[in-house]
């Protein structure tokens, strides 16, 4: 007589437990990468039809040269919105003040590295010839829309036009929407 099992029905990334000599261990937990990304802009310069630009990096990768918004790692400590001001410091050497949430991204980029992806809207000012950008930014640039879809190419991910597209559309979540526990800033 043939044994029916049941199909396994838990996802992969689900934990499972295996019991062994009245061990339980417990399989890796899956967590994606939190990172921050800024939209800002600003009207080009002579330009009487009001098209704005966008504030982009230039940054080495392992695939080249790629275009990218400001954008890096939430750090222990630190809130979303404190985040994306000190990346936008450390890429552009500008000071960044979010006023919205655009967007929160999911997305698996880099072969197998899942990205949750935090972008906010806000203005710059003028950078600080005096500071050094990041290691790996080569420069910033400022782009309209139109000259962002035309290097499609070259963005570092699918996220860098979808997140200044719903930025130049109008998308927003009030900043007093995220929520930040004291206990995140205790050592």
């Amino acid at each position: 007589m043939a044994r029916a099992y049941k199909k396994d029905r838990r996802r992969p990334w689900q934990a499972s437990a295996v019991r062994s000599a009245s061990i339980t261990v417990m399989a890796a937990r899956w967590k994606p990468s939190v990172t921050v990304a800024a939209v800002a802009s600003r009207g080009r310069a002579g330009d009487t039809r009001g098209v704005d630009e966008y504030l982009l990096v230039e940054e080495e990768t392992a695939a080249g040269l790629r275009i990218n918004n400001p954008a890096g790692h939430l750090e222990p400590g630190e809130s979303l919105v404190d985040a994306v001001a000190r990346e936008v410091l450390e890429e552009t050497a500008s000071a960044f003040i979010a006023d919205r949430l655009v967007g929160v991204y999911l997305a698996r980029l880099d072969g197998d590295v899942t990205y949750l992806r935090f972008a906010f809207a806000g203005t710059v000012a003028a950078a600080d010839p005096a500071r050094r950008l990041d290691a790996g930014i080569v420069r910033t640039l400022w782009l309209t829309l139109d000259e962002l879809r035309a290097c499609r190419d070259r963005h570092r991910s699918v996220l860098v036009l979808r997140s200044v597209e719903d930025a130049a559309s109008g998308c927003a979540v009030a900043l007093d929407r995220l929520v930040t526990d004291p206990s995140v800033h205790r050592p």
